[in-house]
């Protein structure tokens, strides 16, 4: 962990204000600030070594420092509490209104105590919570699900075309484009053409013919009367 460089001080003086009770046999270094609130009291005992920066103010209550404790370089204790004897608080720690047990070490860098006010949980922020952790839901296959088939509200006979596929069934295929120029057109079928017989070419020849006499000319009819 990075912990911050502390800033040189340039006062080597130790501010002190408030009903504060320091031990003779305390070392105190250059910078360090103890200020101790109305009707709330500091009590530094004897064999305490403050780190320079460090700052201890009482607020709302006492402020005990017992026997043997050493603060580090810019510690910060805030509000009320005790530190007990043989403790060591590792530097840039920040305590605020907790205690700290007798012998412990409490790494550079912590944070003890309240760490920020009390939001009320309200149904709103529950409501987004209870969304924020519920799974995504996932949308399975009607006939994967549990390894069984789900039927459908309106099924459909096997044996029953329905009317989409029976509209497709009776449509008939339209010929492409290649198709329709391949194949001719189907042509009528002809027209029966009369079989004229000799009396009817003869005929024929003498309208068109009127000045000549027919080639075959008709018999005679040989039973006269």
């Amino acid at each position: 962990m990075h912990l911050p460089l502390l800033p040189p001080f340039s006062n080597s003086q130790v501010y002190v204000q408030g009903d504060v009770s320091i031990d003779e046999s305390a070392a105190i270094a250059p910078g360090v600030i103890i200020q101790a609130d109305p009707d709330c009291k500091i009590i530094i005992a004897a064999g305490v070594c403050i780190g320079m920066g460090t700052i201890i103010h009482a607020h709302k209550g006492n402020l005990e420092v017992e026997a043997g404790v050493i603060l580090g370089a810019g510690v910060l204790l805030v509000g009320t509490g005790k530190i007990g004897a043989n403790a060591c608080i590792g530097a840039a720690t920040t305590v605020f209104n907790a205690s700290v047990e007798s012998c412990q070490v409490v790494p550079p860098g912590s944070l003890l105590g309240a760490k920020g006010r009390q939001i009320a949980d309200t149904p709103q922020a529950r409501t987004s919570e209870d969304a924020a952790n519920q799974p995504e839901s996932e949308d399975f296959p009607p006939e994967s699900l549990n390894g069984q088939g789900i039927a459908t509200s309106d099924p459909t006979p096997s044996g029953e075309d329905t009317p989409e596929e029976s509209a497709i069934a009776t449509t008939p295929p339209t010929p492409s484009g290649e198709d329709t120029q391949e194949e001719p057109a189907p042509k009528p079928p002809p027209i029966g053409v009369p079989v004229y017989g000799q009396a009817n070419l003869n005929r024929l020849l003498l309208t068109l013919f009127p000045h000549h006499k027919s080639a075959n000319p008709p018999p005679e009819d040989n039973h006269s009367e």
